[in-house]
């Protein structure tokens, strides 16, 4: 597959994820009273079966194998082939300005509405595009660079979608805050990075806990998976990153380094006390979402969900990429001293 320019969004690719043709008619009776659409007009947004070639994008997505050319040790040429062209050549070419979003009605948009999120997940999202982007330009190696820029176009494109979705439902935002451009781009990219790690991993507990629970209607589940799929990309390939980033620096420049990612885990632990006061009048909804979309499940079994989600979704790339571990030992940890070593298995057929 020839890679896009990631730099710019005049260049988003083609999609085939959930689309609707510009001035095609809806087929199938008409809009319920009550629901919300996505057009102005009041015209319905037309419903369409995903085509095959969505089915083979999502697959492509979720499962990949490098060559099989034995060992790739973190550090290798081998190993920096292998985690970029993972997240290559799984690129998904949905394009956010033509998803065919979900009709709702009007208690269905009321739950979505009243989530706390949508402010800081767009802010995110922003934050993170020019934060990736801004360490690839320093990058020289030209296969990690590519990957890089994809990986910010990515955050681009998510940022795009919510952006979208709450223009499509009626979501009141905030202005934005000016996105200025980090000092120091391979400090801005570890805060992106371990970032995603850490909400990556509550996220994907929540949205299978919102799928199960019929909270978010299964048309608007599949219109966001391709998003959460590609979190779990990300991630997998920040880790290989900094595993091999690390195998190739100076000998005096790795404890400099080392030092830099605990200084990371630290700022980022601060950031999210703060966040867990700031949303909501002080409610963490990390740790509170599942109550917020109706599902009775304690904290520990909520822990389970989230191991269990991210071991499925990182399940599909090649064994010999290294994956993300300090949250799912952590939570390993905390469960075992809950007394609840069983409740990740017991996840995994909630």
């Amino acid at each position: 597959m020839t890679s896009p320019d990631f730099r710019t969004s005049s260049n988003t690719p083609t999609s085939p994820y959930p689309l609707r043709p510009e001035g095609a008619e809806r087929e199938g009776p008409a809009q319920r009273e009550g629901e919300v659409g996505t057009r102005s007009s009041g015209t319905p947004a037309p419903t369409f079966t995903q085509p095959d070639a969505t089915a083979i994008a999502d697959r492509a997505a979720r499962h990949w194998q490098g060559p099989p050319d034995g060992p790739a040790s973190p550090g290798s040429a081998a190993h920096k082939a292998l985690f970029c062209r993972m997240l290559l050549d799984t690129f998904n070419p949905y394009k956010p300005a033509i998803i065919d979003w979900p009709q709702l009605s009007e208690a269905e948009r009321a739950r979505l509405v009243a989530l706390p999120i949508w402010d800081i997940a767009v802010a995110t999202e922003g934050k993170a595009r020019l934060r990736v982007l801004t360490y690839g330009e320093t990058v020289a190696d030209p296969l990690l660079a590519e990957a890089i820029r994809l990986n910010g176009f990515e955050e681009g494109r998510h940022k795009q979608v919510l952006a979208n979705l709450v223009a499509a439902y009626g979501i009141a935002l905030q202005p934005e805050s000016e996105y200025v451009v980090p000092r120091d781009a391979e400090w801005a990219f570890m805060v992106t990075g371990y970032s995603e790690c850490i909400d990556s991993f509550f996220a994907f507990g929540l949205f299978e806990t919102a799928k199960r629970s019929g909270f978010f209607p299964p048309a608007l589940v599949d219109t966001f998976e391709p998003v959460m799929q590609e979190e779990c990309r990300h991630i997998l390939f920040f880790v290989n990153w900094v595993a091999w980033h690390r195998r190739n620096l100076s000998w005096w420049k790795k404890p400099v380094f080392a030092a830099r990612v605990l200084a990371v885990w630290a700022y980022l632990v601060w950031e999210r006390l703060k966040t867990a006061r700031d949303v909501g009048g002080g409610n963490n909804f990390t740790m509170t979402g599942h109550e917020a979309i109706g599902v009775d499940l304690d904290l520990g079994g909520l822990m389970a969900l989230c191991f269990a989600e991210n071991e499925r979704r990182l399940r599909g790339y090649d064994e010999r990429l290294l994956r993300p571990w300090v949250m799912p030992r952590l939570v390993r940890l905390a469960l075992r001293l809950m007394r609840r070593p069983s409740a990740v298995r017991r996840a995994r057929v909630f």
